[in-house]
């Protein structure tokens, strides 16, 4: 049986690829996550965790090396899936060393727990991000694989350091490592400290009269490319599964480009009330921002045939609900 290991399931982005490679591969999935992880993302799969129909659970942490080294004796996995980070730019700004040990020394670790092991050999994705860039001149854009690095964040410079690592162990060992850098993405399950999360899980609260009707944003000036998890993780097992080059290294994302603004109008546009009002909140701000984000994705849809197939509409929309949901459920944490 193929075993695939994603690391972070209980995120996001980990939650939906175990969601679809369930639907789409006979593969047994095996999530790493910290034994704090809370896991609301993976709830409906529980009954089929308890059941060992699957998916299975392994505690592990991206600081403890020795979790590591047993997390893959334990899997022995054909492909692996590293999504576990520190993922969120403006915690990075009060927590940088937690942000540059976790995603960059946590990345050495685990590549060095498989490259050490003499159970498997697999092939591995090692998630970048898109804000490697960072500030980038209009002239750049749409920004290819090449572009100068500039990060704007101690998490940014984190994912500079898993982007340059994961290629090293591919060059270095001879190991198949691939890395990614996937633009904004976004959908069901987004965590509320990103812009468009927060402003979705703002509106539902709003409309369920748990708060006035003022929604707080930072910057709404940046320019993003939009693109649905579910189309993102769709195209992290085709990178891993199409004709894997060790080594490689792809820009990922939407087809769809918008500012922050325009975005938060959408969302508003969709709300059950037209009295809410804008203000910004300082403490949303970063002290530096990529605020121009869009791809060229030439290079990862030549190679594979991906293309992002869910509208920025559907996106929002399913966003919003998901919100509404949890409200109505009584799942919901201070706004941040």
């Amino acid at each position: 049986m193929t075993r695939a290991l994603i690391t972070g399931i209980t995120g996001m982005v980990g939650s939906h690829l175990a969601d679809y490679l369930l639907a789409n591969t006979d593969w047994d999935i095996h999530g790493q996550y910290r034994w704090r992880s809370p896991l609301d993302n993976i709830r409906h799969l529980i009954p089929r965790i308890d059941a060992k129909d699957r998916v299975h659970l392994h505690y592990a942490e991206l600081r403890d090396s020795i979790s590591l080294t047993e997390l893959i004796r334990k899997t022995r996995p054909d492909y692996v899936f590293h999504l576990a980070a520190q993922s969120y730019p403006t915690t990075s700004f009060t927590s940088p060393l937690d942000t540059l040990d976790t995603n960059i020394l946590g990345t050495a670790r685990l590549l060095d727990a498989i490259r050490l092991s003499d159970a498997c050999k697999p092939v591995i994705h090692v998630c970048a991000s898109s804000e490697v860039f960072g500030r980038v001149s209009a002239d750049k854009l749409p920004i290819g694989e090449e572009c100068t690095f500039h990060p704007a964040s101690p998490y940014a410079i984190s994912k500079v350091g898993t982007d340059l690592i994961g290629r090293y162990y591919a060059e270095a060992f001879g190991m198949t490592v691939m890395t990614t850098r996937m633009f904004t993405h976004t959908g069901p399950r987004r965590g509320d400290v990103f812009a468009e999360s927060t402003f979705a899980k703002q509106i539902a609260m709003i409309e369920a009269g748990l708060q006035p009707p003022v929604l707080k944003t930072g910057n709404l000036d940046s320019l993003r490319t939009w693109a649905d998890v579910r189309d993102a993780v769709r195209a992290y097992h085709l990178l891993v599964t199409k004709d894997p080059v060790a080594g490689e290294y792809y820009n990922i994302g939407g087809s769809f480009s918008c500012s922050v603004r325009d975005m938060l109008n959408h969302l508003l546009a969709r709300s059950t009330r037209q009295d809410i009002r804008v203000e910004t909140d300082p403490e949303r701000l970063r002290p530096v921002d990529a605020d121009l984000q869009v791809p060229d994705t030439a290079k990862f849809a030549a190679h594979t045939g991906w293309r992002p197939e869910i509208p920025f509409e559907k996106t929002m929309a399913d966003l919003l609900d998901y919100w509404r949901e949890r409200v109505c459920q009584g799942q919901i944490c201070p706004n941040r």
